[in-house]
């Protein structure tokens, strides 16, 4: 028998490793940003073309590097961080493995130009595919300029599957951020296209989440600082009632390095669990200094993800801490011991005759009388609709499903969940709120469940979608429009969806780099909410162009929708879970919620039988 084994040869072995570091442009741009930080830059440019395909290049003014330290960089397993195994333990670098301009070499055209500063001259490599192409010397400023060309040009199937311009910029941005938050003593600066996106100065930890989160992040953070003899713990945490629906704030950084850790981010969210809502994220931003050798860092090809040698100590000391800041900085009341309480009471007026108190009773009161239902629960937008009728209701439904073989199974099923009972008054099925999440009504054939707040996301889901395509919205005006400071990102954002908003009802005029003038809202907005609400729908705009795949119109109307729909926890009238089951029903897609999620279930009788055996 032939043998059948081989070695790969380099190029090959190259691009194989490359996929476990360099999986999209962000992995390139995250690996070339920590290179500069451990080469001890205090400038450091990022500048890219085509969300990262056409060009990605990092500008640093670090120490730089020699000839022969320029062409070994690019050989797989060349650091200068460790020598032997046990160096592992005692990392303080952002890399170590010498893997990242081996693998971003292998799968991209690069240049190269490094000087030290005790050299008049530097060195210039052009690399493509693993391939050397030059060496030679050239005049460069002190420090090292990298620039990544047409990622993925030797491998087509991988470039196919990137994503749009949109998310994957999205995801460098997120990079980006990740790296300059921790090191606020160095200047960053990010442009894309040619146009500038962040220009970071140095300064202090919260003066680095002002600049790349906004102004408005002044006012929002309480700080954390926490030292015992086996770590430290600082940075800051969002005051509870600035949580948001969207995750995105939220930055663990062990030694100045990113990490993800769902057991901390556990001890974080437990001590909000009672001061905010519950489908709300609260912003934290920590970095927790502790020894290297009781950690491991090599565990994962991308450094994101560690192990704590005593994870219950850590989770201990970071949930006091936060408990400690929240309590001292936020909750604790404010009270002036220095006064005598006895003096603070007002004195009664002059010539004050007290009353006894009376008691006012109605006589006519029945209790056992149930007045007609109104729609006094303040939902706006169900008062605000009428519903359909239920004829209305079930015609919608079932063209639907004209084009299904099996049109007459479907038929008998929305007739028997639009089943009305004779001894029903104006249309109305008899129907109740379960743990105010839930609206339960009856069917021939069983029970059936509805989730109020995921029907009420598809409903409004439909209607956004379908405002904006009529361009047709109602508004009111603001009696004194309202300036609003955002993030670069949000700004950005913003201006992409502005036109999409005014169709709306939301009227926004640019006003500076990253403010935006507020005329006007739509009418099921409350005022004092515009700031808040516009911040939330544009969370989780970003957030959707990192999870999905969808064109502007429909993610802004899934963002609008998971941000105005009614929340469990509501109640709600009679009235209004009717009116809520007609417009659901009369959707084009009922049964599922924008996110993909059921909004009904039926119980069917059967099963209700076997329950009682």
């Amino acid at each position: 028998m032939s043998d059948i084994i081989n070695l790969l040869p380099d190029a090959v072995a190259n691009q194989i490793a490359a996929g476990e570091v360099v999986q999209r442009p962000a992995s390139a741009v995250k690996e070339l940003l920590e290179n500069a930080i451990d080469a001890s830059a205090t400038d450091i440019q990022l500048i890219v073309k085509d969300a990262g395909r056409t060009l990605i290049q990092v500008i640093d003014n670090g120490k730089g590097m020699s000839v022969t330290d320029a062409r070994l960089c690019f050989e797989r397993h060349a650091t200068s961080k460790i020598k032997e195994a046990n160096d592992l333990f005692h990392i303080r670098t952002m890399g170590f493995r010498g893997e990242a301009l081996a693998s971003i070499a292998a799968v991209a055209q690069v240049e190269l130009k490094t000087r030290t500063p005790d050299s008049e001259l530097g060195t210039q490599i052009i690399i493509e595919g693993s391939e050397t192409k030059s060496q030679e010397p050239v005049q460069c400023s002190v420090g090292t300029s990298i620039s990544v060309k047409n990622l993925f040009f030797n491998i087509p199937a991988r470039r196919n599957f990137l994503k749009g311009d949109k998310t994957e910029f999205e995801h460098i941005r997120t990079e980006f951020k990740r790296v300059a938050l921790v090191n606020p003593h160095v200047s960053f600066s990010l442009h894309t296209d040619g146009k500038a996106e962040y220009n970071l100065e140095t300064g202090n930890f919260k003066q680095r989440i002002v600049g790349i989160f906004g102004n408005n992040y002044n006012q929002r953070l309480l700080p954390v600082e926490q030292a015992v003899s086996q770590m430290k713990i600082s940075g800051f945490i969002g005051k509870p009632e600035f949580a948001m629906k969207t995750k995105g704030e939220q930055f663990f950084f062990v030694n100045n390095r990113f990490i993800k850790h769902h057991y901390l981010d556990h001890a974080v969210k437990s001590v909000y669990k009672e001061l905010i809502a519950p489908d709300a994220t609260p912003s934290y931003f920590l970095n927790i200094e502790i020894d290297p050798k009781y950690i491991d860092v090599n565990i994962h090809p991308t450094k994101t993800e560690i192990k704590f040698m005593d994870e219950k100590l850590i989770y201990g000391i970071l949930h006091s801490s936060v408990k400690k800041s929240i309590g001292v900085h936020h909750l604790a009341p404010s009270i002036d011991f220095s006064l005598n309480p006895e003096y603070e009471v007002t004195p009664a007026p002059k010539d004050y005759t007290p009353e006894m108190p009376g008691i006012t009773v109605n006589p006519n009161y029945n209790p056992f009388e149930h007045p007609a239902s109104s729609s006094g629960s303040g939902f706006r937008s169900l008062q605000t609709h009428a519903g359909a009728s239920r004829a209305q209701t079930g015609a919608a439904y079932l063209e639907r499903f004209k084009d299904l073989h099996d049109f007459n199974s479907v038929t008998e099923h929305v007739q028997q969940c639009l089943e009305i009972p004779e001894n029903t008054v104006s249309g109305d099925v008899p129907v109740f709120q379960f743990q105010l999440k839930y609206m339960v009504s009856h069917l021939k054939s069983g029970i059936l469940l509805i989730d109020q707040q995921r029907a009420h996301e598809r409903i409004l889901y439909e209607e956004i979608l379908q405002k904006m395509e009529n361009e047709q919205s109602v508004s009111q005006h603001k009696l004194f429009p309202q300036t609003i400071d955002f993030s670069p990102a949000n700004a950005e954002i913003l201006r992409e969806i502005k036109n999409d908003l005014k169709h709306l009802g939301w009227d926004v005029e640019e006003f500076g780099q990253n403010a935006f003038i507020i005329h006007a809202m739509p009418n099921d907005i409350k005022e004092e909410d515009t700031k808040s609400m516009l911040e939330r729908i544009l969370e989780s705009f970003k957030q959707n162009l990192l999870n999905m795949r969808s064109d502007r119109k429909s993610n802004l109307a899934l963002s609008i929708a998971r941000n105005t729909a009614l929340k469990s926890g509501v109640k709600l009238e009679n009235e209004e879970m009717n009116n809520l089951i007609n417009r659901l029903f009369a959707c084009k897609v009922p049964e599922m919620s924008p996110s993909g999620k059921r909004t009904y279930i039926i119980i069917g009788a059967d099963e209700l039988l076997i329950k009682f055996e």
